[in-house]
């Protein structure tokens, strides 16, 4: 019998659910940390699961795991975990363990203020604040942003024909907007978006090949965006959904930065916007351009920078022992 612990600290950003990682993480090879992430999922996506699914965590857990950097100009490595994989990038669970590193003074940043995070989608940068021992908020400077493809046409059998735009900002979305057969998220209830967006990332292979032009290890489209009119005075409204079984409760960081990508292709955002985007709950994101770039493929994007609030709520210690019948967990 073998029993693994691990430390943890728990909390959430915009009411989703952040659980850190802070001890017990294996030993991963790989020159970058994406190489390392696809070497965790190879080895070690037990881990994964049995941390985020159940008898451990829930359908909605969300989470993180702090791993040594592989560049020298940041201040720590992590991969992001969840019930659907081990992504490239989160954005609200960026948000928590910024706050949760520094409340807890797990590290001393290179450059006061900052916080440089070595992801397996690239270089990311945290600005927070702090008022004590408190951090006020936390604004992170995102991986290069894009739209892969506009007026992508699929035939949902919920639906009927719908047409949606595909976008970047650290996991791929395609964005479902107000249309004749699709007007507003607030139509339909959680669950019934949750069941659209399983059918429609099913079949947008049949459609589209949706590779990143720079990386081609990072490819398909595990998240849907679902869109509406705003109800909590922000400027728009969208329920995000990591499938299989996730429907964020924040407005999503990843999803705001692609949807910021996707309003600067269209020139309705300029650097120094302000765009206030609401989640399932209300709750919202600030999302910015903080400039445009272009990818080694010759694709234009933007930097765009979320800004939101995370919150302690507790810590933990999680075992899981190889005799145990739901060792690798599960999902109800």
């Amino acid at each position: 019998m073998t029993r693994y612990m691990f430390d943890c600290i728990e909390g959430h950003t915009a009411g989703m659910p952040v659980r850190l990682i802070v001890s017990g993480q294996p030993d991963l090879v790989g020159e970058t940390q994406n190489e390392r992430r696809l070497d965790f999922i190879t080895r070690y996506d037990w881990i994964r699961s049995g941390l985020m699914c159940e008898p451990r965590g829930h359908e909605m857990m969300s989470g993180a795991m702090l791993v040594p950097s592989t560049r020298e100009d940041c201040d720590i490595g992590v991969l992001y975990l969840e019930t659907s994989g081990c992504i490239p990038m989160c954005g609200h669970a960026t948000i928590g363990l910024v706050t949760f590193i520094i409340e807890k003074a797990l590290l001393e940043p290179i450059t006061p203020g900052v916080v440089r995070l070595d992801t397996p989608a690239g270089v990311v940068e945290a600005k927070y604040e702090r008022i004590g021992d408190k951090v006020t908020g936390v604004r992170f400077s995102n991986v290069p942003s894009f739209v892969l493809a506009q007026g992508v046409e699929l035939d949902h059998p919920d639906l009927g024909p719908i047409v949606f735009d595909i976008a970047y900002g650290g996991n791929f979305y395609p964005i479902v907007e107000s249309q004749k057969n699709f007007r507003d998220c607030a139509d339909y209830s959680p669950e019934e978006l949750r069941r659209m967006a399983q059918v429609l990332v099913k079949m947008l292979p049949g459609v589209i090949d949706v590779v990143h032009p720079d990386n081609p290890s990072i490819r398909g489209a595990h998240h849907t965006m679902w869109c509406g009119a705003p109800t909590n005075g922000g400027d728009a409204r969208a329920v995000v959904i990591a499938t299989p079984k996730i429907i964020d409760r924040s407005p999503c960081g990843t999803g705001t930065s692609a949807r910021v990508a996707l309003r600067a292709a269209r020139g309705e955002q300029e650097i120094g916007d302000v765009f206030t985007h609401e989640s399932l709950i209300g709750s919202t994101f600030k999302g910015r351009i903080e400039r445009h770039v272009t990818l080694a493929a010759g694709m234009p994007a933007i930097i765009p920078s979320v800004e939101g609030n995370a919150y302690i709520t507790g810590a933990s210690t999680q075992l899981i022992d190889d005799q145990e019948p739901y060792v690798e967990g599960f999902l109800s």
